[in-house]
């Protein structure tokens, strides 16, 4: 679900890169590169975001004073911290200061997306979106997959796994997407996953949605990765 977010970053090149992948996730993303302006525009504009995204070295108003600031505010918008200063004191230090998660530079953009996701989880009442795409909608939350057809919709419940697989697929349709990003995606943050865990995951996702007479809409590109085209 597209998300308002806020970035604090000093580094012009790393803050340019990551409003790259945010926007490409369809976010609307709003950069600073100093903390007292951060200050001053979530004091008046808290209300339209749904995270912020802080460095905790930044000139001025560290990111660290910064989240000082919002919780003694009584701010309670979501804040991932990025910073360089990986060891354990400092991410004790980060967490105590109000942040909710933490990453550590250098990071890869994938992991990035997925604590974000995983901040927007934790808030109340927060329930994933039903995803459509072409003829077919899934509810992430229940697990139901509703595949509209002329006649009649045939409803498929599906794992965690593939329903996780299948939204990817449905988030970015048309798009061939290499088995390594879904690898990256969906199993590298907690788990070490075998080389082909994803074609056997794709093969499970493909064979449930045969054995309810679905035709397959994810296609194998040679050498390139899978596409999913929910027009099929």
């Amino acid at each position: 679900m597209p998300l308002r977010l806020l970035l604090v970053e000093d580094e012009a090149e790393l803050a340019g890169a990551i409003q790259a992948v945010l926007k490409a996730e369809q976010h609307v993303v709003d950069h600073v590169a100093e903390g007292a302006g951060a200050w001053s525009l979530l004091r008046s504009e808290l209300a339209t975001y749904n995270l912020a995204i802080i460095d905790w070295m930044l000139p001025g108003l560290s990111g660290l004073e910064l989240c000082r600031r919002l919780r003694g505010a009584g701010l309670t918008l979501p804040v991932l911290m990025l910073t360089a200063l990986a060891d354990t004191k400092h991410r004790v230090q980060g967490l105590d200061a109000g942040a909710d998660d933490y990453l550590s530079k250098p990071f890869a953009m994938e992991e990035l997306l997925a604590r974000i996701r995983a901040l927007q989880r934790r808030q109340p009442n927060y329930r994933d979106p039903v995803l459509i795409a072409g003829c077919y909608a899934l509810d992430p939350a229940e697990g139901w997959l509703s595949v509209g057809a002329p006649q009649t919709t045939t409803r498929v419940l599906l794992s965690a796994k593939e329903r996780q697989l299948l939204a990817y697929f449905m988030e970015h349709p048309g798009e061939i997407i290499p088995g390594s990003r879904l690898r990256a995606q969906l199993w590298s943050l907690n788990e070490d996953p075998i080389s082909n865990v994803v074609a056997a995951q794709v093969r499970l996702l493909r064979r449930k949605l045969a054995s309810h007479g679905l035709t397959n809409p994810i296609e194998t590109v040679p050498s390139q990765g899978y596409r999913f085209e929910p027009e099929a």
